[in-house]
């Protein structure tokens, strides 16, 4: 009872403040103000907020919350527990689509560069600047 008391009140207040911003030719904010407004009173008129507030302070609400999140935890304890399990099976069957075989440790190259180490050009010190030049040649400096 008190709860809707109070609900209704903040609606007509809100309500008051949206007259005087459209007084203000504010229309939009004023409008948006009363859409606020009215929240409230609908949902004391709906029943929601004394749902809501039979149920907030009501021990056996709150002992269901409790049994749905002890499920809920089971449930997913169960899920995790059986997916380790499945891929447990799956790796000693060797049917592990991202596995990696034991000889495959050894980076893979290409075939014409086994035991090749790439060679470094030597550069000039004209060669370090010619890109630098161009560089700037394409923006016209």
């Amino acid at each position: 009872m008190l709860a809707e008391t109070i609900f209704s009140a903040v609606s007509v207040a809100g309500l008051g403040i949206a007259a005087i911003t459209a007084y203000r030719k504010r229309f939009l904010a004023a409008t948006r103000i009363a859409a606020y407004a009215l929240v409230p009173i609908g949902l004391v008129m709906t029943g929601a907020v004394e749902w809501a507030f039979d149920t907030a302070f009501s021990p056996t609400a709150w002992a269901g919350f409790g049994v749905l999140g002890a499920a809920w935890a089971l449930f997913m304890t169960s899920r995790a527990i059986e997916r380790r399990r499945a891929g447990r099976k799956q790796a000693e069957r060797g049917e592990m689509p991202g596995a990696v075989a034991p000889a495959a440790s050894a980076p893979s190259l290409g075939a014409g560069q086994r035991g090749a180490t790439p060679k470094p050009q030597a550069k000039t010190a004209g060669d370090d600047f010619s890109d630098i030049e161009a560089i700037l040649k394409k923006h016209g400096i």
